[in-house]
C-alpha cells in the first residue's frame, strides 16, 4: 500500500502557491514548512527582517531621557541626563560655573577671607589656618595642586564642620579649630568635600600622613563615600 501524495495521512494538498511580498514573484511552498511570505531567493538574499528598535524609550536601559533643570547662576533652563546631575548645583555654561565659584569662594564669603576682624569662625581660626597650610606644604592634600598653580593659598577645610561644634552645648566654634580637624584643599577638591564626595576618613588619613604632599597625595585610592553632606 502506498502512502505517497493524498494517501499519506498527513497529506494537506501538496504545495501551495503564493506571491513573494518582496519581489512579487509567485512561488510554491509546503504549508507545513513556512507561511509562504517570501520566495526562496528573497529569503536567502534579501534583508527581509526588521532590525530591533533599541533607541529612545525602546532601549532596555531607558531611564526617561533628559531632564529640564534651571541654571543655578542665571536661571536659564538646560537639559541634562540624570547621570550628569551629580552635585547640588547645575550650570548652563562654564561662564556661569565660574561666576558661581567667584561668588561662593571669594570676598567675605570665602572661608579663608582675611579682611575684617576675626570673622564668623572666632578667635584662633587665622592661627590654625596658617599652621595647616604650613603642615600641608601649601598644597591640596588630595590632588597636590600647589599655591603657585592656584595663584593663591589653598582653602583650609574643617573635616567636622564648625556648625557641629556650635550645636553641641558643651563645645564652641573654637573647639573646631584644631590641626587634626582641618586640611588644605584646592577649590575643586574643597567643593567635592563640601558635597560629601570625599569621606571624613579619607581626609583624616591625609592629615595623619602629612609630611609633604608629594609623599602621600597618590598613596592609595581616594574614597568617594562619605558620612557628611554639609561642612564648612
Amino acid at each position: 500500500m502506498s502512502f505517497a501524495g493524498p494517501s499519506n495521512p498527513n497529506y494537506r494538498g501538496g504545495k501551495s502557491e503564493s506571491e513573494c511580498e518582496i519581489c512579487g514573484e509567485r512561488f510554491e511552498y509546503y504549508e507545513s514548512e513556512k507561511p509562504g511570505l517570501y520566495c526562496p531567493e528573497c529569503v536567502e538574499n534579501e534583508q527581509w527582517r526588521d532590525p530591533p528598535v533599541i533607541t529612545g524609550s525602546d532601549h532596555p536601559r531607558w531611564n526617561g531621557g533628559k531632564l529640564t533643570v534651571p541654571c543655578d547662576e542665571c536661571g536659564a533652563t538646560v537639559e541634562r541626563y540624570p547621570n550628569e546631575i551629580t552635585s547640588g548645583v547645575t550650570f548652563c555654561s562654564p561662564e556661569c560655573h565660574a561666576s558661581w565659584l567667584s561668588d561662593a569662594f571669594t570676598g567675605d564669603g570665602h572661608p579663608n577671607w582675611e579682611g575684617g576682624t576675626v570673622g564668623p569662625y572666632g578667635k584662633g581660626w587665622n592661627r590654625i589656618r596658617e599652621q595647616a597650610l604650613e603642615r600641608d606644604g601649601h598644597e591640596c592634600v588630595l590632588c597636590g595642586t600647589t599655591a603657585d598653580e592656584l595663584g593663591r593659598n589653598p582653602d583650609v577645610h574643617h573635616i567636622v564642620p564648625v556648625r557641629a561644634f556650635v550645636e553641641t552645648p558643651v563645645l564652641t566654634e573654637q573647639d573646631a579649630h584644631t590641626l587634626d580637624n582641618v586640611v588644605s584643599l584646592c577649590p575643586a577638591c574643597h567643593r567635592r568635600a563640601e558635597f560629601g564626595h570625599v569621606s571624613r576618613e579619607e581626609l583624616r588619613w591625609r592629615v595623619g600622613h602629612c609630611g609633604g604632599v608629594s609623599e602621600y597625595t597618590r598613596s592609595g585610592p581616594i574614597s568617594t563615600e562619605s558620612d557628611v553632606s554639609i561642612s564648612t
